[in-house]
């Protein structure tokens, strides 16, 4: 079973949808026990790190996911779900994150157009489970203004190019991470989608 977090400052229709078209069953968390008996997680997120943050918190998923994440089960972060995977933030202020991946999200610099918008290619590195049947430099839809910065470079499976070369996506053992949005990025983010609801079917 997949499950959605809703933090109530995203969309997450359009990624039940995603999953359910390609006929995976997905439940949305309704409390931190519904994380407990989850086989794989999903954290899809827009806006502002700090507001997500107190919204992990205030219903008790923080703890929750952090949990699911130590136990091996996969976890996958979306666009600001991602980098709430990270040490903390510097969007209003540092603010700490779960923490699951070390690094450290950062804003675009002054000399480039905010928010990151579009569609872009996305330059695989190394290999990920996700990207199987994914061609490389395929073109996923990004929306954000911040990027993560991992201390890893080996924890990054993909990166994009905005006037300068970001990670677009990381791995950290069964901790995913996606700053684009599959859900929205036709025919090769389904495949990601489908990709990672069979990890757990392996």
């Amino acid at each position: 079973m997949i499950t959605l977090i809703d933090l109530g400052i995203s969309n997450i229709k359009s990624i039940l949808r995603g999953f359910s078209t390609q006929g995976f069953k997905v439940q949305i968390a309704s409390g931190p026990d519904d994380i407990k008996s989850s086989d794989s997680l999903v954290l899809p997120g827009v806006g502002a790190f700090p507001k997500a943050c107190q919204a992990l918190r205030n219903s008790g998923f923080w703890e929750a996911v952090i949990e699911h994440a130590g136990r091996g089960r996969p976890l996958l972060g979306v666009c600001l779900g991602m980098q709430l995977l990270f040490t903390d933030s510097e969007e209003h202020g540092l603010n700490p994150g779960l923490d699951l991946i070390d690094g450290h999200v950062v804003r675009f610099p002054p000399d480039r157009l905010v928010p990151h918008m579009g569609w872009n290619a996305v330059s695989q590195a190394g290999e990920s489970p996700l990207f199987k049947n994914v061609p490389d430099r395929a073109d996923f839809y990004f929306v954000h203004s911040f990027y993560a910065s991992p201390d890893r470079e080996d924890c990054v499976t993909g990166y994009s190019d905005h006037n300068g070369r970001f990670a677009a996506s990381v791995q950290n053992e069964n901790v995913f991470g996606t700053q684009f949005h599959p859900e929205k990025s036709q025919n090769n983010g389904l495949t990601l989608l489908r990709n990672y609801a069979s990890l757990t079917e392996k």
